[in-house]
């Protein structure tokens, strides 16, 4: 059973209504006391915009999501949280579970992980069809004070339909590939900012995932497919102009690889890092 929250003020604070209609996240379930979050997100149909193979990456959304409003639910009075990591892990069928039935939704299920100390971290479960094929967590620190109220964003240009692709969901756009590193341009896009009007994490997160798999898969005759990452938010991510996702192989082995990425502000500095393990 749901608890309502006093305190919520119907105010989504981790992620905006927004970026759940975009993404088609619905919420299943909501515990203002036991600070647990369920939601789906169809997920399997969304493919790499570089080599059109499924990506793990729209995984970090709803991962974002859950497990950010579990943190945010256990704020002290007077506090905002700020996520400073995010990871996903999938298990070794779970690429192929997606394929298999790619428009029913996955389902996380976050709660907390330890007390409320320094940070504050959650963890999820990830099931599909019943099973469950992986994991996320998010660590986020608490600090004073927060935004007032919601921005101002006006209707969503975009029409979401079943085919609308994973690129056009995010604002992205691929850039050209030079020696074996793939760039994707951030254009700006009110409809996936969070309430601070930066890039939502989960987007970001999912924005690395796609270039760095690319990286890996680079010139790869048998694919590599993401198993996990693990991302570190360094300051805030604005899209403008110059906005843009990068990514490298750092080592592409005979069955696994790894692969850095960066998100790269309008400001030309780095905001957020990441970094992907594949295995073949």
């Amino acid at each position: 059973m749901t608890t309502p929250d006093p305190s919520a003020a119907g105010l989504d604070p981790e992620t905006p209504e927004s970026v759940l209609t975009r993404f088609g996240i619905t919420t299943l379930d909501e515990n203002f006391t036991e600070f647990t979050v369920v939601a789906s997100m169809p997920v399997g149909h969304l493919v790499n915009p570089f080599t059109g193979m499924p990506t793990i990456g729209p995984l970090a959304i709803l991962v974002d999501d859950v497990a950010g409003r579990a943190n945010f639910h256990r704020r002290g009075s007077g506090q905002w949280t700020v996520s400073s990591e995010l990871t996903v892990e999938l298990s070794p069928d779970g690429i192929g579970s997606l394929q298999s039935a790619p428009h029913e939704p996955v389902v996380a299920s976050s709660r907390p992980l330890g007390p409320h100390g320094a940070t504050l971290l959650a963890i999820c479960t990830l099931s599909h069809r019943g099973s469950t094929i992986g994991g996320g967590t998010v660590r986020t620190v608490a600090i004073t004070g927060g935004p007032d109220g919601p921005i101002q964003r006006g209707p969503d240009l975009l029409i979401r339909t079943p085919q609308t692709s994973l690129a056009d969901l995010m604002a992205t756009e691929p850039l050209r590939v030079e020696s074996g590193a793939y760039r994707l341009a951030q254009r700006p896009d009110p409809m996936i900012n969070n309430l601070i009007g930066i890039v939502h994490g989960g987007v970001s997160s999912a924005g690395l995932e796609l270039v760095a798999s690319a990286a890996i898969n680079h010139e790869q005759a048998e694919p590599l497919r993401t198993a996990s990452i693990r991302v570190n938010f360094l300051r805030p991510f604005f899209a403008g102009a110059q906005s843009r996702y990068e990514g490298t192989a750092l080592r592409v082995g005979r069955n696994s690889a790894v692969g850095d990425a960066q998100a790269v502000g309008d400001d030309g500095k780095t905001a957020i890092i990441a970094r992907t393990t594949g295995y073949r």
